[in-house]
């Protein structure tokens, strides 16, 4: 059988990651009210969490590791391109990396550090002190591993990996440029989310509503783009272990 090449590899991992990751997203969206339950009073979040269970710390953890794929896309693409030693792609993978890590780290607070709070607050004999004092933790492992790491840090430095890979797709002209205008309009969106982020600790900072939202699906959409035109467009960069005689 024909091997399979980095290329083809890489546009495979690009739409399996962007694939995957919705399934536990839309499962949160139904079994937690995510992402509408997060503006609701920390009391109230602990409680429906601990109503999910095993299978909603399951899910989460799901959604966490799915983004695995998307992380080995980042570092095979500047071997897809056919550029690795370009001084810009090497710096964009570095991005990518740890955009890619940092939210992944951020999510999985909520399998590794919510539960033991959410079972603190609901337990039978918490007082009124315990339930306050839980809350007050939760409250801090949110906004440093959701606000800090996953959406600021982990969100910016995805934006510049996006924006120096479309800077790169633009300069060599090695896949259609469009994907490129695609990748830095996807960015820009997505950047405007961070003012929700600053209105958290500076309320009536600009906020740009659904920014972040439509930030992220367009970049769900760009890497598909970007996966699709590597999967099935022709490369001479095989993997010798994927090869099959």
């Amino acid at each position: 059988m024909k091997s399979l090449t980095i290329s083809q590899i890489t546009g495979a991992l690009f739409i399996l990651g962007a694939v995957m990751i919705n399934i536990p997203y839309m499962a949160l969206i139904a079994n937690f009210d995510y992402p509408d339950i997060l503006r609701q009073p920390a009391g109230e979040v602990l409680a429906a969490f601990a109503q999910g269970g095993g299978s909603l710390i399951l899910t989460w953890l799901a959604f966490a590791w799915t983004g695995m794929p998307i992380l080995l896309a980042i570092l095979l693409l500047p071997k897809a391109l056919g550029g690795e030693k370009t001084p810009l792609l090497s710096l964009a993978t570095a991005f990518g990396v740890i955009g890619a890590a940092v939210q992944m780290i951020g999510l999985l607070r909520w399998v590794f550090v919510v539960p033991v709070l959410a079972q603190a607050y609901t337990a039978s004999g918490a007082g009124e002190v315990t339930k306050e004092a839980t809350i007050q933790v939760f409250q801090v492992f949110h906004q440093f591993g959701g606000v800090l790491l996953g959406e600021h840090v982990g969100q910016m430095f995805t934006i510049l990996w996006m924006i120096l890979v479309c800077a790169e797709i633009l300069r060599s002209g090695l896949v259609p440029r469009w994907v490129g205008w695609l990748g830095l309009a996807a960015a820009g969106i997505y950047f405007l989310g961070q003012g929700d982020l600053l209105a958290t600790v500076m309320p009536g900072f600009p906020a740009f509503g659904p920014a972040a939202l439509v930030g992220s699906l367009l970049w769900l959409a760009w890497m598909a783009a970007l996966g699709a035109f590597l999967l099935f467009k022709e490369a001479p960069v095989t993997s010798p272990l994927l090869s099959q005689a």
